[in-house]
């Protein structure tokens, strides 16, 4: 687990001198109802907001920095934790009446789901819910932030671009074809270790029983098991790894931009899409200060800085790259999430993926 690191102090050395200048009265965003001003005014009495998130913490920076403009005098303490981990933490601080997050925004959709289901996350109708799509808003408790496409990222110099594989059966293929090659270069999520992971891999059986297969033909190749997309990124890039399955795309092409070696493909059968899940927490400290940094992540202001960056935005109404609606297969923000979540029914998921990827190293080549 990494510490709190208050991203404010690095967005006021990014501001320069001028952010030493006593900060003026924010404005309200136009469109807002007049009663924003109240809300606005208690967030810069609450005079800071805490987030648990698995957003990259360099990637922030630059959000947080506009956010500041906007809405100066407000300290925003941002902890970049990996979703597991943060939904132990933040149920363990709220149950011992701690101190903990007054937002907790994460890709483990299910988890999210969970919480918000189980009295963890308190009501709040965004004034920007009407510009987000159906699918991103539940309870008017998690809004859907993002949304992600999730693909394959290969190593250029030892899969050439012609030879990439453009659908899940072509990945598949290329696998069995070359197990003895890739064995030991191929990377994927480990579903036990990480929720991020089974989510994915979840949605991908849903998707199609082919899956089955598909992760036999990984076993095979006695796959390296992570619990986060930046190592698979980095092996890859690097030629340690040959080929990774499921990793987050948005990511992916951030490292494609600095390492022209990394190829990104989103498979073209389907393409899951997926969103960082945020809720204001039951007991926030800061409830105003939370709505206020909420309202500007779900804003065009705050999408369009997301778009700059690593994060795809969830709203349609904001220029960013976007696949064709055809090839998406969006996870919807609700309670069909929970159904994964069952205790049993985790255990058989967990146990068929583990038999397929024995089935897999068993195989003769």
């Amino acid at each position: 687990m990494r510490s709190f690191t208050p991203v404010l102090a690095l967005a006021v050395l990014l501001a320069g001198p001028a952010a030493a200048q006593k900060p003026e009265a924010p404005q309200r965003p136009s469109g807002y109802p007049r009663s924003y001003d109240t809300l606005i005014a208690d967030a810069r009495a609450d005079g800071k907001v805490r987030i648990y998130a698995n957003a990259d913490r360099a990637e922030m920076v630059p959000v947080v920095a506009e956010f500041k403009r906007l809405f100066p005098g407000i300290a925003v303490y941002y902890a970049d934790i990996g979703s597991t981990e943060m939904y132990q933490r933040y149920t363990r601080e709220t149950r011992s009446r701690q101190y903990s997050a007054d937002i907790v925004w994460s890709s483990a959709m299910d988890q999210q789901i969970k919480l918000i289901n189980d009295g963890y996350a308190q009501q709040y109708a965004s004034p920007e819910k009407p510009a987000l799509p159906e699918t991103a808003v539940w309870k008017n408790m998690g809004y859907g932030v993002t949304a992600e496409p999730i693909g394959f990222v290969y190593n250029r110099r030892i899969i050439s671009d012609a030879q990439a594989p453009r659908t899940h059966q072509g990945l598949e293929e290329l696998l069995r074809r070359r197990r003895v090659e890739f064995t030991g270069k191929v990377a994927t999520f480990d579903a036990a270790r990480s929720n991020t992971g089974y989510l994915y891999l979840s949605q991908d059986f849903l998707a199609t029983r082919d899956t089955r297969s598909l992760v036999e033909a990984i076993g095979a190749t006695r796959p390296v098991l992570e619990i986060s997309t930046q190592p698979m990124l980095a092996g890859v890039a690097s030629g340690k790894l040959a080929i990774a399955y499921n990793v987050i795309g948005s990511y992916a092409l951030e490292q494609a931009r600095r390492s022209p070696q990394l190829g990104v493909v989103f498979p073209k059968d389907y393409t899951l899409v997926t969103s960082r899940i945020a809720f204001i927490g039951r007991d926030a400290r800061h409830p105003a200060a939370a709505k206020l940094l909420l309202d500007f992540l779900l804003s065009r202001a705050g999408q369009a800085q997301l778009a700059r960056h690593s994060l795809w935005p969830v709203r349609t109404d904001v220029p960013a790259r976007r696949l064709p609606t055809q090839q998406t297969r969006v996870v919807r923000v609700g309670p069909q999430l929970l159904v994964n979540l069952d205790h049993l029914t985790r255990q058989r998921f967990l146990r068929e993926w583990n038999a397929a990827l024995v089935t897999g190293r068993e195989q003769k080549p």
